[in-house]
C-alpha cells in the first residue's frame, strides 16, 4: 500500500494532508455504532474461527459482490434458514473468494480487505487464486495465537469504546459477562427497538411476544408498549448504553392519538395491518422515542432509506442482511416536521440522522442540522462509506452545517478486524479534504489541525456522550 494513499497528487496539498494525517493517525478509535457481536468479547478465549468464518461469511459487503457475478451464496457457505446443505469446506470457499478478489479492485471493500490482510495479519502478497492456500494457512496460524484473540486485538487496535447494536428484548447477558470479567475494554450496548415498533417486519409478532415474556406482561396497548420500552431503555442505560438506534424506510413522523395508535396495534396483532398502518405506527413511535431520549438522555440515531430484502428469493432462503438491501429516494423536511417542531428546539435531545439518499445532503439535511439544536448528521453510511462518498459528503454538508453539526466517523461494521482500516480511510480522506481548504486559503493550518482532531475523535466522543460516562 502506498504511504500517501488517498491524498491529492498536488504536492502542496499532499504535504499538508500528510502532516494532518500524522497528527491524528494514532488517536484512539471511537466506535459508536456497529454490529460486532458482543459475545466476541464475553469469553477471553473466544475463537474467531477460520479465515472464511472471520472475513467472508458474516460480511455482506463481500458476498454481495460475488453474488452479483453469479456465484451462489450456497457456494460461499452462507447458512440457509432451513439448514439445507451449503458448502462447508472453508478452504474451498476461500479459494473461490481469492480467485474472484479482482472484482473488488477500487472498491471500499477491496481497500479495507487489503489493508486488513496486510496490517492486521501480516500478509505480504496479493490475494488471488495462486496465493489463496498460503494466505489461508498464514491467517489460520495467526488466529491460533493469543495476540489474535478478540480482546487482544481490541487493545491492539487502540479502541477506546465500541458500541454494539442490541434488540429491545435482548437480555444483554454477554455485556454483563464482559463487565463482570474485570477486563478493561469498554464495550457498550445500543438500544434498537425496530423489531417491536416496525410492525411490517416479518417477525414482528414473534418479537413482541418475546418482549412481553421478558417484561412479564402482555402488551395489548400502545401505552403497554411504551412503558415496557421505557423500562428496557433504563436497563440498557444501566449496562452502559448511551444511545438508541432506529431504522425506518422513510423519516416520516406523526403524532397519533392513543385510540388511533391502539387500533393500528390491534390490527398488527391480528395480522391485518396495512403498509400505511406500519408507516404511521413507526412515525408515532419515533415521536415517542424522541420524548424518551429527552427524559433519559440517550442519544437517538435514525437510519433511513434502505429498501430491505429486495431480493425475495434470497430473503426467503437465507434471511435478512444478505446484501439485497437497496437505497431509495426520500424526503426529510416535511417528514420530520412533526418531530422537529415538537422536540427539535430542545438541547436535551440529540438526534443523529443517517441517509442512503445523497441528494438530500445539501438540499435538506445540512440546512436542517444547521438550524435545529437537537439535530446532528451521521457520517456517510453503508453504500457511501467510501473515499468518494466521504468527499461528496464533506463538500455538500460543510458550507451549510459546518463540521460541528456532524458526529465524526463510525465504522458500522460486523467485520471486527476491518475496524482499523475503516477508520484509517476516514482519517486520510478528512486530512486530504482539510488540506484542500488550507491550500485554497479557506482555513489556516491551526484551524485545520483542530478540525482534524475533532473529525477523528472529538465529535464522536461528545455526540454520543462517551465523555460524560
Amino acid at each position: 500500500m502506498q504511504p500517501d494513499r488517498y491524498f491529492d497528487p498536488d504536492p502542496n496539498q499532499r504535504e499538508i494532508a500528510r502532516s494532518l494525517y500524522d497528527s491524528i493517525a494514532h488517536l484512539p478509535l471511537v466506535c459508536p455504532h456497529g454490529h460486532v457481536d458482543p459475545r466476541t468479547f464475553a469469553d477471553p478465549n473466544y475463537d474467531l474461527g477460520t479465515p472464511t468464518d472471520l472475513l467472508l461469511i458474516p460480511d455482506h459487503y463481500v458476498f454481495r459482490m460475488l453474488y452479483s457475478q453469479g456465484i451462489s451464496l450456497e457456494r460461499l457457505g452462507i447458512p440457509t434458514i432451513d439448514g439445507t446443505e451449503v458448502e462447508t469446506d472453508h478452504r474451498r470457499i476461500w479459494q473461490c473468494f481469492a480467485e474472484n478478489f479482482y472484482l473488488f479492485r477500487g472498491t471500499p471493500t477491496g481497500v479495507w480487505l487489503t489493508e486488513e490482510l496486510q496490517n492486521v495479519f501480516g500478509v505480504e502478497e496479493k490475494l488471488n487464486g495462486d496465493s489463496a492456500g498460503a494466505i489461508y494457512d498464514h491467517i489460520a496460524t495467526q488466529l491460533t495465537k493469543p495476540e489474535f484473540r478478540p480482546r487482544s486485538l481490541f487493545e491492539r487496535f487502540n479502541i477506546e469504546v465500541l458500541a454494539t447494536t442490541d434488540g429491545a428484548a435482548d437480555t444483554l447477558d454477554h455485556h454483563r459477562a464482559i463487565r463482570e470479567s474485570g477486563w478493561k475494554g469498554r464495550v457498550v450496548p445500543t438500544f434498537r427497538p425496530d423489531g417491536v415498533i416496525n410492525i411490517d417486519k416479518p417477525d414482528w409478532l414473534e418479537q413482541i411476544n418475546r418482549l412481553s415474556e421478558l417484561a412479564g406482561c402482555e402488551i395489548t396497548s400502545v401505552r403497554d408498549l411504551i412503558r415496557v420500552l421505557e423500562e428496557r431503555r433504563t436497563y440498557f442505560k444501566s449496562m452502559g448504553a448511551t444511545a438508541t438506534d432506529h431504522a425506518a424506510l422513510t423519516p416520516y413522523t406523526a403524532e397519533l392519538s392513543d385510540g388511533e395508535a391502539d387500533q393500528i396495534l390491534q390490527r398488527a396483532l391480528e395480522g391485518t395491518a396495512s403498509e400505511h398502518d406500519a408507516a404511521r405506527f413507526t412515525g408515532h413511535l419515533l415521536m415517542e422515542s424522541a420524548r424518551m431520549s429527552i427524559e433519559d438522555g440517550l442519544v437517538m440515531q435514525l437510519h433511513v432509506g434502505s429498501y430491505r430484502n429486495h431480493n425475495r428469493a434470497i430473503f426467503e432462503r437465507f434471511g435478512t442482511d444478505k446484501g439485497a438491501d437497496i437505497p431509495i429516494a426520500h424526503e426529510f423536511t416535511r417528514s420530520l416536521s412533526a418531530l422537529l417542531n415538537k422536540y427539535g428546539n430542545d438541547p436535551r435531545l440529540t438526534l443523529i440522522l443517517f441517509t442512503l439518499d445523497e441528494s438530500t445532503y445539501s438540499r435538506e439535511l445540512a440546512p436542517l442540522a444547521g438550524h435545529y439544536p437537537a439535530l446532528r448528521l451521521g457520517p456517510p453510511w453503508w453504500f457511501h462509506d467510501s473515499f468518494n462518498g466521504m468527499r461528496r459528503y464533506r463538500d455538500l454538508v460543510m458550507e451549510t452545517a459546518g463540521i460541528y453539526n456532524t458526529v465524526g466517523f463510525n465504522d458500522d461494521t460486523r467485520a471486527f478486524p476491518s475496524i482499523p482500516a475503516r477508520h484509517d480511510l476516514a482519517r486520510r480522506v478528512d486530512a486530504d479534504w482539510l488540506a484542500g481548504l488550507v491550500v485554497r486559503g479557506i482555513v489556516d493550518m491551526a484551524d485545520a489541525e483542530d478540525m482534524a482532531q475533532e473529525l477523528a475523535y472529538g465529535l464522536a466522543r461528545r455526540a454520543y456522550k462517551f465523555d460524560q460516562t
